[in-house]
């Protein structure tokens, strides 16, 4: 049996050092630290570590990313750090060590079993509600969790049936209302799974969420990419939603076809008239849509096999 990988880590820069700033994609700030080793112990993953306190479990007030990993390599991992920080930052975190937590996430692979694909999932909370640390700052809870995840090659390659639901708030809601986190990956995923519940109930397996104004958003825990002709987007991000690392990764392969990309505001009506439509993810990678709402949508199989390919062919 494979033992998953569990390691804790202390997330706040050290006393006196400034924290690592955001990177942008693709570079790395800076090199470990050699203190790093102390700020994170491998423990173990059948015992309890996170207190009934804390407001990541009382009130799943905290942010996290995930990463897939395959052959060992740890897929767009530079850009999973640049959207925690953006995430802590939105939720009025404390600045992050991101390279301390990037150290964390590689270790957590190199101290797994090999196999030809495992999930990483990092999570930081606010920690226990009033705690502080030896040094009177914000005590937040962090680890890096890793195991083979889901065996998602079905889908992959058979595709999915999808429903579209509304999200209940318009599509500006990240300029009108910024508190209320839209754009952030944060631990609260009661709706999402109650999302998830809802396609079951309507014979479906995954969800395209809507505006209530009538734009297309993002699956509960994917990306959306839509095809028309020679022309692939995904809907813009300042709706609202989470940039996606795997749908930029799927751009550049598209972009190398010969296909123009873009960021868009894509209706609902818009949406039907796709010649082909996929979700990504950091886990699934690429399941293409094969029907919206009842109605069946066009596989192109060559497409599909061709980006599945490049999107697991990744080594960083």
């Amino acid at each position: 049996m494979t033992v998953p990988v569990l390691l804790l880590v202390d997330a706040l820069p050290p006393l006196g050092g400034a924290p690592a700033g955001t990177p942008a994609p693709g570079v790395t700030t800076a090199t470990t630290a050699p203190d790093d080793d102390a700020r994170i112990r491998a423990v173990d993953p059948a015992a309890p570590h996170v207190t009934v306190l804390d407001l990541g479990v009382t009130r799943g007030d905290g942010i996290f990313e995930s990463f897939g990993v395959v052959e060992g390599a740890v897929q767009a991992l530079e850009p999973h750090l640049v959207r925690l920080a953006r995430s802590a930052t939105l939720l009025d975190l404390p600045a992050l060590d991101l390279d301390v937590l990037r150290t964390a996430v590689l270790r957590s692979v190199e101290l797994h079993e090999p196999l030809p694909e495992l999930l990483c999932k990092l999570v930081v909370t606010r920690g226990v509600e009033g705690a502080t640390d030896a040094h009177g700052r914000p005590a937040v809870t962090a680890w890096v969790y890793t195991d083979p995840g889901a065996d998602f090659r079905r889908e992959r390659t058979e595709g999915v049936d999808v429903v579209t639901l509304d999200r209940g708030y318009r599509h500006d809601v990240a300029q009108t209302s910024p508190w209320l986190l839209q754009g952030a990956k944060t631990l609260s995923y009661a709706v999402n799974k109650a999302v998830y519940r809802e396609a079951a109930r309507r014979g479906a397996q995954d969800v395209v969420l809507v505006s209530s104004d009538g734009f297309v958003l993002e699956g509960p825990t994917s990306t959306l990419v839509a095809r028309y002709g020679d022309r692939v987007v995904t809907p813009a991000t300042d709706q609202g939603i989470l940039a996606g690392t795997t749908q930029a990764a799927a751009f550049a392969w598209f972009a190398a076809q010969g296909l123009t990309t873009a960021e868009v505001q894509l209706t609902v009506e818009r949406l039907r008239e796709a010649d082909g439509l996929w979700l990504l993810s950091s886990g699934r990678q690429s399941v293409p849509i094969r029907s919206l709402d009842g109605t069946s949508v066009p596989v192109d199989d060559t497409t599909t096999a061709g980006l599945l390919t490049h999107l697991l062919g990744r080594r960083s």
